[in-house]
C-alpha cells in the first residue's frame, strides 16, 4: 500500500520499486534573471520525458535524475496535484525514454535556500527550450503556499499557467 505524504517530497533514499503518492503543493515562478553565482548551490541534470498526456492534466513520465530513474504519475491541476512515483530499473527507463519522441525536456535543477525550511527548485532548461528558466517551491501546506513572499527576483506566478506546465513544454516547446 502506497503511503500518503503530505509534505515536499525528497526523492532520495527508497529502494528501488517503492512507490511514493505524495500530494504535492507548489507554487511556480518565470526567472528572467537567475541570481548569481549558481555554481554554489547543488544541481542536476534532469531527463524527462512523457509517455501518455491527457488534456485534464493527468500525465505518466519518465525521468532520470543523479543515475536514478523513476515512473511518475500525476493527475489534478494547478497548485495541489497527487503524484505517485515508481523508481525503476535504467534497462525500463530505456525502453519507456523510446516511446516519449517529441515529448521531452532536459533541464538542470539548482536547489536554493528559500528561507524558513524551503527549498527554491531553480530550472535551467536546455536544447529547445533554451533560456527558459522557472524556479518552483514546494510547501506543506495550501495556506504555506499562499503566504509565501517570494524574493525579489523572482517573476510572474505562472502556477496556473497552463502554458509553462512541463508536459506542455514537452509537447508544444517555448510559449
Amino acid at each position: 500500500m502506497a503511503r500518503v505524504q503530505v509534505a515536499p517530497l525528497r526523492r532520495t533514499g527508497r529502494p528501488l520499486g517503492a512507490t511514493v503518492r505524495v500530494i504535492e503543493i507548489e507554487r511556480k515562478f518565470l526567472v528572467a534573471e537567475p541570481p548569481s553565482h549558481l555554481e554554489r548551490w547543488p544541481a542536476t541534470a534532469i531527463e524527462q520525458g512523457y509517455v501518455a498526456l491527457d488534456e485534464d492534466g493527468t500525465e505518466v513520465r519518465v525521468r532520470r535524475r543523479d543515475g536514478r530513474t523513476w515512473l511518475t504519475v500525476k493527475s489534478g491541476a494547478g497548485r495541489v496535484r497527487v503524484e505517485e512515483e515508481i523508481e525503476i530499473e535504467p534497462e525500463r527507463f530505456e525502453r519507456l525514454w523510446a516511446l516519449t519522441e517529441g515529448r521531452r525536456i532536459e533541464k538542470t535543477r539548482y536547489e536554493l535556500d528559500a528561507g524558513d525550511g524551503l527549498v527554491l527548485e531553480l530550472d535551467v532548461y536546455a536544447g529547445d527550450l533554451e533560456g527558459l528558466v522557472v524556479a518552483e517551491v514546494e510547501f506543506e501546506s495550501e495556506e504555506a503556499a499562499e503566504g509565501f513572499t517570494p524574493p525579489g527576483w523572482l517573476g510572474p506566478d505562472v502556477t496556473e499557467d497552463a502554458r509553462y506546465k512541463n508536459q506542455r513544454l514537452a509537447r508544444d516547446g517555448a510559449p
